[in-house]
């Protein structure tokens, strides 16, 4: 039998295969000949102390014992092309993930998608971050993948209890992820490898009888005594099926609005909103690993913090070591910015979203939108940033000790964010109550990590789609909405996940509740 270790060696002992059966054949004393395979089963980092340790749980197999390599391959897909037909509204992971699950349990999906396929999709990331051009259907949260494909695919989630995460991860590296997702204790794919994956999976839904349909808006619900019966789309095309999965993401405010404008059920939620911050990796490493130099042997440093300030939380949100800012507006006129890494985390910065955490109260000005007032609040920071950056996709930005200080930043150094960045008092964008905890919150993130209270450090403005503003309710037990039967909001944009595996999760539940009622 082979056993199972829990060590913790050095980083170059961790990187380095023969350093590594060394040490594990004197933990089970024995000579390193008689090590047959270790096999690493879970890899995180610990540096809470000056001299950092790798923790690896492994099994390790003696010369004796029988290793076979664990190969993961896809299941056998059957051919649904005759089978009933639901459709998914949205391709991001909650949209994908139904689909593959619905041909797993003997239905076909119709996946419609606004945006364009994944490479379509470049050219208008492109356009929005050099001519400052935005397409409301295309951008870095509409198109096949959704948000996380071309903003990280990191697959890091809290939400264990909502579903089987190993399940979601496994069929990731059955479509090209490196299987390192399986062992690391913060896995990420990488933006510049993503999309492949995200192609994959599309090929497979079709080659199985699925259906994939590009550039296509859905615009209507088609309702009859509160039951489902299809969707209409921007071309006027009708879509019949009595099953709709809607996972449209978290900025589809256009369906936010047709739902309300019909008198389907939603209502508000709070979210958080804040800044995207950017310190110079190198930085970040020496405050992370206490150390000068990172070394070759220790990935970018990550950083998570949280505090609590006026009885507000505020806290890193979306964190990417050696990464870049991104500009996400989904309509002309907004500024909105995000963070992504490429696989191998090498960007000279770091940068991570510091939000605060928002409350149903502070939507009150914009009461009369009803359920839509926190996505109202939400689009008047973005506007205003829009406007005060110059009616461009610049981003208002300040140094990040001037921001604490009230004061306009004299210069602000090239960052990452591409279309480029303003000099502005940052109090301008934010409501005054958000721009005094984001002072004082970033005052106490300087006395709990020294050094990260720096002029070297921009923030960039607003970091405000961190979560859906509205929630679309469902029964909890089927999945169903609460009055319309047979439509099942599913993802982030219904206010039930938050990131690529809750999402993947999320919509195979509902993918499994719809199999039940029609089986």
């Amino acid at each position: 039998m082979p056993q199972e270790l829990q060590l913790q060696v050095s980083p170059e002992i961790a990187a380095n295969e023969s350093l590594l059966y060394e040490y594990v054949a004197k933990s089970v004393r024995v000579s390193t000949k008689l090590v047959h395979k270790v096999e690493i089963l879970k890899r995180s980092i610990d540096a809470r102390q000056k001299a950092i340790k790798i923790n690896l749980k492994v099994l390790v197999y003696l010369i004796d014992e029988k290793y076979t390599e664990q190969r993961i391959e896809l299941t056998e897909y059957q051919n649904v092309s005759n089978k009933q037909e639901v459709i998914i509204v949205g391709a991001g992971p909650a949209g994908l993930f139904a689909a593959l699950q619905l041909i797993e349990l003997g239905l076909k999906p119709i996946v419609i998608e606004r945006g364009k396929d994944v490479r379509g999709r470049r050219r208008d990331l492109k356009a929005i971050n050099v001519d400052h051009i935005v397409n409301e259907d295309s951008n870095y949260c509409f198109g096949e993948g959704g948000a996380g494909t071309y903003s990280d695919g990191k697959l890091y989630t809290r939400s264990k209890k909502r579903g089987d995460v190993d399940r979601i991860l496994r069929l990731l590296v059955g479509f090209g992820a490196t299987p390192d997702i399986l062992v690391e204790a913060h896995p990420h794919i990488g933006t510049n490898k993503l999309p492949q994956i995200i192609q994959d999976i599309r090929v497979k839904i079709i080659e199985c009888g699925g259906q994939v349909l590009f550039e296509t808006r859905v615009t209507d619900f088609i309702v009859k005594n509160n039951e489902i019966q299809g969707v209409i789309t921007q071309n006027g095309d009708t879509i019949s099926a009595n099953k709709v999965i809607l996972a449209t993401g978290h900025s589809a405010r256009d369906i936010f609005e047709l739902l309300d404008k019909k008198k389907i059920l939603i209502e508000a939620k709070p979210f958080a909103l804040g800044v995207r911050a950017e310190h110079p990796q190198e930085l970040i490493d020496k405050i992370q690993y206490s150390c000068d130099y990172r070394g070759e042997y220790l990935p970018p440093a990550p950083y998570s913090i949280v505090k609590q300030v006026n009885g507000r939380g505020m806290y890193s949100f979306c964190m990417c070591p050696g990464g870049v800012i991104a500009p996400c507006a989904t309509s002309p006129g907004e500024v909105v910015t995000n963070g992504w890494s490429p696989s191998k985390r090498d960007q000279a910065t770091a940068n991570s979203g510091i939000v605060v955490e928002l409350k149903l109260e502070d939507f009150k000005p914009f009461a009369k939108f009803g359920a839509l007032a926190g996505m109202e609040f939400q689009k008047s920071i973005e506007q205003k940033a829009w406007h005060l950056a110059g009616e461009t996709q610049r981003v208002p930005a300040q140094r990040m000790v001037d921001f604490t200080q009230n004061k306009v930043s004299a210069s602000i150094p090239k960052t990452s964010y591409v279309p480029g960045t303003t000099s502005v008092e940052m109090g301008q964008v934010f409501p005054g109550f958000l721009t005094q905890i984001m002072r004082e919150g970033f005052s106490e993130f300087g006395k709990a990590i020294r050094g990260y209270m720096t002029n070297d450090a921009i923030l960039h403005a607003p970091e405000s789609r961190t979560s859906s503003p509205v929630r679309i309710p469902r029964d909890n037990e089927t999945l169903e909405h609460l009055q319309i039967k047979g439509l099942y909001p599913c993802g982030e944009g219904a206010g039930y996940a938050g990131g690529i595996i809750s999402a993947a999760i999320d919509g195979e539940k509902c993918a499994l509740k719809i199999a039940e009622v029609l089986k």
